[in-house]
């Protein structure tokens, strides 16, 4: 469920909403055909595994294309917004009204936010009240920093205030918070890099934990004991593909192995290490979604991709 705002006479006002598009189903139709395929033809290879994790990859994959577009949208429209109000605020102060500023700063290009604007000064040419456009024009964005903004010049507005100085001063709040995000961006590249490097040598460290040691400590406990029946963990175990219901207890049973804690043990650690790098980076969590993405589709395939190399070979 997304979270959105609405700007209701100069209020904030939140709400929750999620939509769902039909283009959805063509990702969903592609993963299922991607799972089929799977089932049917690789059922007894290697690839079994990794390929029920790109069946999930493939059925998402539009949703994710969305949620990644929508925060690229976000930053554009905060990055053009101060230079939107910076004009703004300019041609009032060379005479203009509000109104003929709005519809003179409309002509410039302001990359995501143009069609935002010129559906304002289309509002003001048509006699909308400026309250109303500007309310408007926030909610049409559906960017949380633009809402607040505008809600406060309408506050502003109605209270009697000028309208110049408080557009002037939103305009030096938004841009110093966006010199402290770049330069918090900038002083945490380096370490989200680290975060990458430090991931990758995890991987490597578990594959060679669970490829290796974990064979070789299986076969002194099978010379010292003569079986392997004292082990608590089974090292795998052999998917079922005789029954559903032989299928789906033998999934459990390969969660609870020791190959299935690993490649879980690797996911969690994907997950949120990619949360941890978009809020110190951005200061929210959101913005961490495509580093986890990341991170867990590399961690799940690289795992069960070494875990079927590995059976494959012995």
């Amino acid at each position: 469920m997304a979270n959105t705002h609405t700007v209701q006479h100069g209020r904030y006002v939140k709400k929750s909403s999620f939509n769902f598009k039909q283009k959805y189903f063509l990702g969903i139709f592609a993963g299922i055909f991607v799972l089929l395929f799977d089932f049917i033809f690789l059922k007894k290879s290697i690839m079994f595994v990794p390929t029920i994790g790109i069946s999930i990859v493939v059925m998402t994959s539009q949703m994710w294309l969305d949620y990644f577009a929508g925060i690229r949208r976000e930053k554009e429209l905060e990055e053009k917004f101060p230079e939107f109000v910076r004009n703004l605020v300019e041609s009032i102060k060379s005479g203009l009204s509000v109104s003929k500023a709005i519809i003179h700063v409309s002509q410039i290009n302001y990359g995501a936010l143009t069609p935002h604007i010129r559906k304002l000064a289309n509002q003001v040419t048509w006699a909308v009240p400026l309250h109303k456009a500007l309310a408007n024009f926030a909610n049409g964005t559906e960017n949380k920093m633009i809402k607040r903004a505008i809600a406060t010049v309408i506050e502003a507005k109605e209270s009697g205030g000028s309208l110049e100085e408080v557009l002037e001063t939103i305009t030096n709040s938004v841009v110093e918070i966006k010199k402290i995000k770049d330069k918090r961006r900038a002083e945490i590249f380096s370490q989200c890099m680290q975060s990458y490097f430090i991931f990758f040598v995890f991987l490597a460290v578990m594959v060679v934990i669970q490829n290796i040691l974990m064979p070789y400590v299986g076969n002194l406990g099978q010379v010292s004991t003569g079986s392997m029946q004292g082990s608590a963990l089974e090292k795998s175990a052999e998917l079922d593909f005789t029954s559903i219901p032989g299928f789906v207890m033998s999934v459990g049973a390969w969660f609870v192995s020791l190959n299935g804690i690993f490649v879980m043990v690797a996911v969690i650690q994907g997950l949120f290490a990619g949360l941890v790098m978009g809020k110190l980076s951005e200061g929210n969590i959101k913005y961490g979604f495509k580093h986890s993405f990341i991170l867990v589709v590399l961690g799940f395939m690289i795992m069960t991709f070494s875990q079927g190399l590995t059976i494959g070979i012995l």
